[in-house]
């Protein structure tokens, strides 16, 4: 999600009007004289989300330039359409009714990345994997800790994301972003607050569109390279590959930690590896995954969650949090775990009725 929560983290960035208006072949048609080429309709979102479930997006727009973007945010701004910024979607779980409202999407056609010296200005839409390979070809660095993670720079940036307890705003110099009115924005590092998985911009609804960092010569870039391998094939026993995911399910609480261990090891403690839903599955490889096993639905997703949750806090009395978010057909971003409970409120509010009945 360029600005995404999560690893792209997915949509930094949503907009529900008071008034909205209603999207419509005119509107279509404006929009594609300021994105050419850069418009879709009815996109199914199972072939996006990187979970293969959602159903469709209305209208799906992938602005080509920040200049572009610009435009786009001043045309919405003004016609009132509410709206949902999406990145690659790593950390998203679309609504299995699909999206409704205009989904503006940061992708590879905003992935430019330049490097002078030590220094290296990037667009938001690169994918965070390929941002690693080409810092490493340039003998920088810095960020080997980022060659896995799944996801777009702009959602790494916003989520001050990263692994072995590392973050990309470290290396930041400043960042460029743009308002939902459609305004171009710049902060230095100090003023995008970054610190542990947080930067401004989780509470922001700005778009991120590039940045400048400042990273370290290295030894060789054979050094680089090696580093990385080693962690990709950490990787590769540690986490499911094979079927469709979304990465972690649940933000690791140092407390919690601390006491019994990560999500992953105390999902586990509590019997619940292999589990199914529908076509969903806590994976038999690493708890803290779920896995599209079969066709898997939005609902089965989110009624694993409630239960991985509902036995963590009876074993521990720890509530776990999902990094994971929820996108609802009017473009509304929720931490998935709300979204489980309102499933539960409602199915337990049918079950008494019916008893009383």
């Amino acid at each position: 999600m360029n600005g995404t929560h999560d690893r792209d983290v997915a949509g930094q960035a949503s907009g529900v009007m008071e008034h909205p208006a209603t999207i419509n072949a005119g509107i279509i048609r404006e929009l594609e004289a300021i994105v050419p080429g850069g418009v879709k309709t009815n996109v199914p979102l199972e072939q996006v989300s990187r979970w293969r479930v959602g159903g469709p997006a209305r209208l799906v727009l992938q602005p080509r330039s920040a200049w572009q973007l610009q435009q786009v945010m001043t045309y919405v701004s003004r016609h009132q359409l509410p709206y949902v910024v999406l990145g690659s979607t790593s950390n998203l779980l679309f609504a299995d009714e699909g999206i409704d409202v205009l989904v503006v999407q940061i992708g590879s056609a905003l992935s430019g990345f330049q490097v002078e010296g030590a220094r290296v200005r990037s667009e938001a839409g690169l994918w965070v994997p390929g941002f690693a390979r080409q810092l490493a070809l340039a003998g920088l660095t810095g960020a080997e800790h980022t060659c896995g993670i799944p996801g777009t720079l702009g959602g790494l940036i916003c989520m001050n994301g990263g692994s072995q307890r590392k973050g990309i705003g470290d290396h930041l110099i400043d960042v460029v972003s743009v308002t939902p009115e459609g305004e171009r924005r710049v902060r230095s590092r100090q003023e995008c607050d970054f610190r542990y998985r947080h930067s401004v911009f989780q509470s922001l609804r700005e778009i991120i569109v590039s940045a400048r960092f400042r990273f370290r010569r290295a030894e060789s870039c054979q050094s680089v390279r090696r580093e990385m391998l080693g962690i990709l094939a950490q990787r590769r026993r540690k986490f499911p590959r094979k079927l469709p995911n979304c990465g972690s399910v649940f933000v690791s609480d140092p407390a919690m930690y601390a006491e019994f261990g990560p999500p992953g090891a105390v999902i586990e403690q509590c019997g619940l590896k292999g589990s199914r839903v529908g076509g969903a599955m806590i994976s038999p490889l690493h708890a803290n995954f779920i896995v599209n096993h079969d066709h898997a639905r939005a609902l089965d997703i989110l009624t694993l969650i409630s239960l991985a949750r509902c036995r963590v806090r009876d074993r521990t009395g720890y509530d776990m949090v999902a990094e994971v978010c929820y996108v609802s057909p009017c473009g509304d971003i929720t931490p998935a775990h709300i979204k489980a409970d309102e499933l539960v409120a409602i199915g337990a509010a049918v079950t008494g009725s019916m008893k009383r009945s």
